[in-house]
């Protein structure tokens, strides 16, 4: 914390005390693709992400920096125009976030010097923007003494994403980072934002996260391939069926009408949104019930569905998924986020977590021709001020 209040104050020049916040970033340990079918997630916020440290200015300007892209230098803008520009880069988050709570008629009427530092993983798709977002609402809260519930920043970053990113993503990662709760997943229903937590006790195992390191070229072109395939089965499903969402069909019933789908691959794709929707409420029922080897064998059972009905996987995560299922004390394990790249989470016994590792970068590294990276993570809180604890 000292470090990063030291760094404020020489790269503003700015010695007044600065304001210190911090938002994790989050997985979602299963429920894949089912956010935007109106299904079930359950993602947790994560120790790794973002901390921003803020003073008032009293001027009109903010001034952005992140110790991530020094090479970027200082970032600045105008209160009176926080329209998105290229340039920019990251800092478009920030802006986007200041603009939101602005446009809501929240008291901003100054600018401030903002400091961000992320420990997320750089292109692991573990929600670095959201939590870019979230830190910055809170930030601000601190700053400009303003009310505002989480709901409202959840509410708000997920607009930053659509209207100012021009993201077509879903609510899930502003979610659980927001509403975070140590030691606990989050049961999200996007259809209704209805949610209740779910205790993940995770005795002598620990979630690691593996990080392909493959850059994620394709996920947003195939993003948005699969959403429109996802449209396309539930066009042709509403003709037998009165629903609103995929997640609307139970298994049973998509095993009666499947054939009016008639497209083999759109027949696959909602397959799979339909049966990771059942997984998904199956899951936070064994975790209820503490039971982490079936919730172990879900995790497998996702990961499968993912790679032969959605095929949204590659040969980087089946390469760490196929070799971590084989390892001693691995109750289970799948590709987390969007794919085409990114990360996979194992569930692994804590004595052998070493010997994971290693051997699993051991057959990704001959496999693949380069290293994966690994992470262990604890479940924590949701986005919070570190004020009171500045002094530790």
């Amino acid at each position: 914390m000292n470090d990063l209040r030291t760094t404020f104050k020489n790269t503003f020049n700015n010695v007044a005390e600065s304001s210190i916040c911090f938002a994790p970033g989050r997985i979602n340990l299963i429920g894949e693709h089912t956010d935007y079918n109106g299904g079930y997630v359950l993602p947790a916020a994560i120790s790794y992400g973002t901390y921003a440290l803020g003073v008032k200015r009293t001027d009109q300007k903010f001034r952005f920096f992140s110790e991530n892209f020094p090479e970027s230098g200082i970032i600045a803008c105008d209160l009176k125009d926080l329209s998105f520009q290229q340039a920019d880069q990251w800092a478009n988050y920030p802006k986007g976030m200041i603009q939101a709570l602005k446009n809501s008629n929240y008291p901003i009427h100054t600018g401030a010097d903002i400091m961000f530092y992320g420990n997320i993983p750089n292109q692991a798709g573990l929600s670095s923007s959201a939590s870019i977002e979230l830190v910055t609402g809170i930030l601000l809260q601190e700053l400009f003494h303003f009310e505002a519930d989480k709901l409202t920043f959840i509410q708000l970053g997920q607009q930053v994403e659509n209207a100012y990113m021009g993201v077509n993503s879903g609510i899930m990662d502003q979610f659980a980072i927001g509403l975070g709760k140590q030691d606990h997943a989050i049961l999200l229903n996007c259809k209704t934002n209805d949610f209740k937590y779910v205790p993940l006790h995770l005795q002598e195992y620990e979630i690691v996260i593996i990080h392909s390191n493959k850059q994620r070229t394709l996920a947003d072109s195939k993003y948005n391939e699969r959403f429109n395939e996802c449209q396309e089965a539930l066009t042709a499903l509403q003709t037998v069926l009165p629903i609103q969402h995929l997640s609307d069909v139970s298994l049973q019933q998509f095993h009666a009408y499947k054939h009016v789908i008639t497209s083999p691959t759109i027949q696959k794709r909602a397959k799979h949104v339909i049966s990771e929707n059942a997984r998904t409420l199956q899951a936070s029922t064994e975790l209820k019930n503490d039971n982490l080897s079936a919730f172990g064998e879900l995790m497998n059972l996702s990961h499968q569905s993912l790679q032969e009905d959605y095929e949204v996987t590659g040969k980087e995560l089946d390469t760490i998924v196929h070799t971590a299922w084989k390892q001693d004390g691995v109750l289970g394990a799948r590709m987390t986020g969007a794919g085409f790249g990114g990360c996979a989470i194992a569930i692994v016994a804590q004595e052998k977590i070493d010997a994971f590792k290693a051997n699993v970068n051991n057959t990704y590294r001959q496999t693949i021709g380069y290293d994966a990276s690994f992470y262990t993570a604890s479940i924590v809180d949701a986005a919070k001020s570190l004020d009171i604890a500045s002094n530790q």
